[in-house]
């Protein structure tokens, strides 16, 4: 059976200049989809990206009602552990019901945006085809520079020895592939399906 565990987690302060500061999350996803390019990534994200992404979703799925983000309040405090904890369950939340729709699922936005740290103008302009680069291909990209486990690349090799081109992607450019990256995640095993 076909699962998707998401967990967002490990909320950090990241400066941007001396006067703004913003949260970013961990995403880390694992899964044994076919949807997935990856069945094993690890992001970093902000709460605005995650807009753009409810944003885009909805643009696209018109007919279906997205999930909501957390409510953007003025009176969110990052140094409030109550408050971050809040959100980024609401983010957790967002996620899951979004990757149990097959619809939503095949939109290539939501993919560039759990398993690469393309900015959304770069994502936008990979789905657009304004990229030398496909969207499998900015996935593999970000894999291959964040692998943890150098394991796997032996596997993989062999693997390939094995069965010639049946590791190829889908038409989609979705399709199975390899597995586990990380961007400095702690693997976890997945605890419940979704």
């Amino acid at each position: 059976q076909e699962f998707v565990t998401v967990l967002v987690r490990d909320p950090r302060i990241q400066k941007e200049d001396s006067w703004h500061s913003y949260i970013d999350y961990e995403i880390f996803i694992h899964t044994n989809s076919i949807c997935f390019t990856r069945k094993t990534s690890c992001v970093r994200r902000r709460f605005r990206e995650f807009v753009w992404l409810r944003q885009r979703l909805q643009s696209n799925a018109v007919l279906i009602q997205l999930p909501e983000l957390p409510s953007k309040t003025p009176f969110f405090n990052m140094n409030n552990p109550h408050h971050v904890d809040h959100r980024r369950q609401g983010l957790q939340e967002f996620l899951e019901k979004i990757l149990q729709d097959v619809l939503l699922l095949s939109d290539s936005r939501l993919h560039l945006f759990l398993q690469t740290q393309l900015s959304p103008e770069d994502m936008e302009a990979c789905v657009s085809g304004q990229t030398k680069y496909s969207v499998a291909d900015a996935i593999h990209s970000f894999a291959s520079l964040n692998r943890r486990f150098p394991v796997e690349d032996e596997e993989r090799k062999k693997g390939k020895n094995d069965a010639d081109s049946d590791s190829e992607s889908s038409s989609s450019g979705l399709g199975p592939s390899d597995d586990s990256i990380s961007c400095g995640c702690k693997a976890s095993p997945a605890s419940e399906e979704s």
